[in-house]
């Protein structure tokens, strides 16, 4: 028992100061930085705790059980089969593990901001193809094992899919990017592959890639291990494109929440929603006083009342329906139970597909059977304590953080962006029309500075006092609503978050003692880790400005990538592996709700929600420090070298 607990001490000691770091970033900047009193301060400083515990069993889980049975089989797996059962192998793992994914579970809860009006073909990839979007993401996964596991039994290099795969990549995205519909899709795209290298696929794709490297017995043996995770990420990014533009084509041109809702446009719209209910339903939720005027016309708050007040005493009602499941228990039992069922889901069928695989179809046993069976409930114990911890502690602390950065910081009060004009006269106002036929109404508005083309909004006319509400917006393009002071500080802060809430990452950890071990201690994994969270930390604040500045993502994904390709072309096929590696395992279950919760909370806040495409980034700047890290380790091995080499020549 002394031994254990000791054991036991030593690495929760550690986890908690992998996660403190975030901790104390966030409280500071809440209590000092914010001045802004916590709120729920107990049930976070709870939630804290239990992901402390957590991370330290689903680690152990790791290392004593998932992680030997995958690099067993990957060891066994070519001594009795061929590449094709192989790839076909890996193929099964690589769906089987995304489909269990926690992560994948968060683009869906990002949908919620996302209207039918603004980005259609987003709304209905979101919302009505939910199943399609998350196999379509397995599917590629899927397919990248697989050429993993060719990669492997080969001893390809890992610049070739690089070479091949990123272009593709960026010449589909710009592409997508020229056209209206296919461009809300580009985030969402990217997002996919980061979400899908997570605490479960990482390492057992890990494991089981460099089983197979080392049976090949090719050239550079555990190091052709690496890349597996790169590709993991890649080809579901593609995966997601093609599947946008197969629904493009049914899907209508994005235009005002009136004329969404209104009579004429209304095959457009059902070919969003199911039925007629369905949208009605929709628009008495989410929509406002303009949506309602379009749909019901004269007496239209008569017809919203009274359905809304019907659907509220309906447990039948779509609105009562939504009500209620947007309302979920938060007890501490209850959040353990439902994160227990999803633990359960995600471990047990990737461990038993594995299994079957080494007791049936290879006739062999794990090591040490014991072990095993110890490291997968750890697993799944250490899986639930961490996302329970996640949902009562860590989300809502950064969400909250998130929000009152911008509220602190604005350039000016909400108040002084919006003028109102005494005695509006509603003959004042015009119509325009597109050439595709659409109609918007307009009027002039006069100041020093000229005449102003203004769109007019019937909810914001008040007709008892004669005056109209005009929202002054800047373009986000060239100016962000806050002040310079409120930018530097929310750029700071984004990368204080990204750093810190990498450092805490099951997957990057996982990782660096992979790179420790197969590397000879040459690459140290602590080295490792400060690199990638330094990574995570810079893409996150380029995401940020992103949403700040409304840049589109293709400006700052393509120099970024093409800068990955050089630098890849000029380093070591093992430091490239492991590199591209490291962009994969860096959005987990601490990251990816941290990271959207804020994104969420600045763009919700400043208007310009866009929560997408934040992830993208925050995956691909790793890869850049990593690999900078690599050529500098390089050049140290290469001056130690040379220095031997001359004291041997000045000794002869």
């Amino acid at each position: 028992m002394a031994m254990v607990t000791s054991y036991a001490r030593t690495r929760i000691l550690d986890q908690l100061r992998a996660i403190a770091f975030i901790i104390v970033y966030l409280v500071v900047f809440q209590t000092l930085v914010l001045r802004v009193p916590i709120t729920g301060a107990v049930s976070i400083a709870i939630g804290i705790g239990i992901v402390v515990f957590g991370l330290a069993f689903f680690l152990e889980g790791l290392l004593l059980g998932l992680m030997p049975l995958g690099e067993r089989v990957g060891v066994k797996l070519p001594t009795r089969a061929g590449i094709a059962v192989i790839a076909l192998f890996g193929c099964a793992v690589g769906v089987a593990a995304t489909l269990a994914e926690p992560a994948i579970a968060t683009l869906r809860a990002t949908g919620g901001n996302v209207t039918p009006w603004d980005t259609p073909l987003l709304f209905v990839l979101l919302h009505r193809y939910t199943a399609a979007l998350v196999l379509t993401v397995a599917a590629g996964v899927g397919v990248a094992v697989a050429l993993g596991m060719i990669r492997f039994y080969y001893g390809l290099s890992i610049k070739v899919f690089v070479l091949t795969l990123v272009p593709t990549l960026l010449l589909v995205t710009l592409l997508m990017s020229l056209d209206s519909r296919l461009v809300a899709v580009v985030g969402l795209a990217w997002d996919s592959g980061a979400v899908t290298t997570g605490a479960v696929t990482v390492p057992l794709v890990l494991a089981l890639g460099l089983g197979v490297a080392r049976a090949s017995g090719k050239r550079e043996g555990a190091a052709t291990g690496y890349g597996v995770v790169m590709l993991a990420s890649a080809v579901p990014i593609l995966a997601v494109m093609v599947l946008g533009y197969a629904l493009s084509n049914g899907v209508p041109e994005a235009r005002t929440e009136q004329e969404f809702f209104s009579e004429h446009n209304r095959d457009a719209a059902l070919r969003i929603f199911e039925d007629n209910e369905a949208l009605e339903s929709y628009l008495l939720r989410h929509g406002s006083e303009s949506g309602w005027r379009a749909f019901y016309g004269e007496g239209w708050s008569d017809h919203v009342i009274g359905r809304r007040s019907a659907e509220r005493t309906s447990e039948d009602g779509p609105l009562y329906q939504a009500t209620e499941a947007a309302q979920p228990e938060t007890g501490i039992g209850t959040v353990l139970l439902q994160e227990w069922s999803l633990a359960l889901r995600a471990v047990v069928p990737v461990t038993a597909l594995l299994l079957v695989v080494l007791l049936l179809g290879l006739r062999d046993r794990p090591r040490y059977f014991d072990e095993l069976i110890l490291g997968v409930l750890l697993a799944l114990v250490g899986m639930t304590l961490v996302t329970s911890g996640i949902r009562l502690g860590l989300t809502a602390l950064g969400d909250e953080v998130g929000r009152q950065l911008p509220l602190a910081f604005r350039a000016e009060e909400r108040d002084a962006e919006r003028i109102t004009i005494e005695n509006f006269d509603t003959d004042l106002v015009l119509e325009s029309v597109s050439a595709g036929g659409e109609r918007r109404a307009f009027f002039y508005l006069r100041d020093e500075d000229g005449l102003h083309h203004i769109e007019f909004h019937p909810e914001r006319f008040d007709e008892t006092r004669g005056s109209y509400v005009h929202v002054v917006r800047r373009t986000p393009l060239f100016s962000a609503e806050l002040s310079l002071l409120g930018i530097v500080l929310v750029l700071l802060f984004a990368f204080g978050m990204g750093y810190g809430a990498t450092l805490a990452e099951p997957a990057l950890n996982a990782l660096g003692r992979n790179v420790e071990d197969t590397t000879v201690g040459t690459v140290r994994r602590v080295a490792v880790v400060r690199a990638v969270s330094i990574g995570v930390g810079s893409g996150l604040t380029a995401g940020v400005i992103r949403i700040l500045f409304e840049v589109p993502i293709i400006w700052i994904l393509a120099p970024t990538y093409l800068v990955l390709i050089a630098l890849t072309l000029a380093s070591g096929e093992e430091f490239a592996a492991i590199a591209w590696d490291s962009g994969g395992v860096t959005t987990g279950p601490i990251t990816v709700p941290l990271v959207l919760s804020m994104g969420l909370g600045i763009g919700g806040e400043l208007g310009v929600v866009d929560g997408f495409g934040i992830l993208a980034l925050a995956s691909a700047f790793p890869i850049l420090m990593v690999l900078l890290y690599g050529m500098m380790v390089s050049a140290r091995q290469r001056k130690a070298v040379r220095i031997t080499e001359e004291e041997r020549a000045d000794e002869r």
